[in-house]
């Protein structure tokens, strides 16, 4: 009895194993089938992806640069970390700044249709690299404006080349005193490389879509995020934020220096402070206002015109 009940045991687990072996199987079948279309796809998409600004060269590489408007005053855009394409992410806020502003989008090593680099992504670099840019194109004074990581770059820019920046203008901007928990991208970087972001954009076409983007705008974004999420340079870049957010906390702006945040309403849950935080830092100099807008993160997906109007307003009461 005892060794029929044993047989019958070996019998169920041999089954078992049958079993998790074949769907083991179907797993890595299917994850291989994913990752091939996957690689066909990019390989076929890198010929759709359209030309757009202009690239200079400056160390290593290219770097992609919009120069839009005819404003007397000119504007200079930083994208937030990992941006796939800052000239299309930006596309709703230009169109509302050119009006009255020259307006210059810089794509960083790794982002849009600028290329990588082997150079350390410290915000040293990452700043020496702008000033490279808008040196070529003959700026040597303007409005830095970024958004979310663009506000730890910022103060680093305006700690290195006072004398060029005469205002900073903040969308949702990151702040060195919040909260930081580390850098891990291992997730991310799995369901990009291995095909999966693909499928995800397939089950939610409006993942990447910007209120009011046009279907061809929408389609080169799609692309451009495919290939560019988890670069090897977002990626390094990604990494070396926990030294920039460290360094970043001996570092403010000067007191002389207008300084206009625009914060979300709706932000990350786990930043109660998130207004008060950005409220420290307007009354750290003598010219500064925090403006509180309806939306999330990326508020110039939707606020552009809001705050396009709002940076004039402020430009004309701040102007030496």
């Amino acid at each position: 009895m005892k060794k029929n009940k044993k047989r019958g045991f070996k019998r169920v687990l041999h089954v078992l194993m049958i079993v998790l072996l074949a769907f083991l199987g179907l797993i890595t079948v299917t994850m291989a089938g994913i990752y091939g279309v996957n690689q066909v796809s990019l390989r076929k998409e890198a010929s759709q992806i359209k030309e757009y600004g202009k690239k200079i060269k400056v160390f290593d590489g290219t770097m992609n640069v919009l120069d839009e408007g005819q404003g007397k005053e000119t504007i200079v855009l930083l994208p937030g970390y990992g941006t796939a394409s800052p000239g299309l992410d930006f596309k709703p806020l230009t169109n509302e700044l050119t009006n009255d502003y020259r307006v210059v989008t810089i794509e960083p090593f790794g982002y849009g249709l600028s290329s990588q680099t082997k150079r350390e992504r410290s915000a040293k670099n990452m700043v020496e690299e702008i000033h490279a840019v808008l040196e070529k194109l003959g700026i040597d004074r303007f409005i830095l404006m970024g958004h979310s990581i663009a506000g730890i770059y910022g103060l680093n820019y305006v700690d290195t080349y006072p004398q060029t920046v005469k205002a900073f203008v903040g969308i949702d901007t990151s702040l060195p005193d919040q909260p930081w928990t580390g850098f891990d991208d291992t997730l991310p970087n799995f369901i990009q490389k291995s095909g999966l972001m693909r499928v995800l954009v397939k089950l939610s076409p409006e993942s990447f879509k910007v209120e009011g983007m046009d279907d061809e705008t929408y389609n080169q974004l799609r692309m451009l995020n495919l290939k560019n999420l988890s670069n090897d340079t977002v990626r390094r870049e990604g990494k070396a934020l926990d030294n920039t957010f460290k360094d970043a906390k001996k570092l403010s702006f000067p007191r002389n220096l207008p300084v206009l945040l625009f914060v979300a309403k709706e932000n990350d849950a786990t930043l109660d402070n998130w207004l008060e935080l950005h409220k420290e830092q307007a009354a750290s100099v003598t010219r500064g206002e925090v403006i509180e807008l309806p939306g999330t993160h990326y508020l110039h997906h939707n606020q552009s015109k809001t705050i396009a109007e709002d940076v004039k307003k402020f430009m004309s009461e701040n102007n030496d």
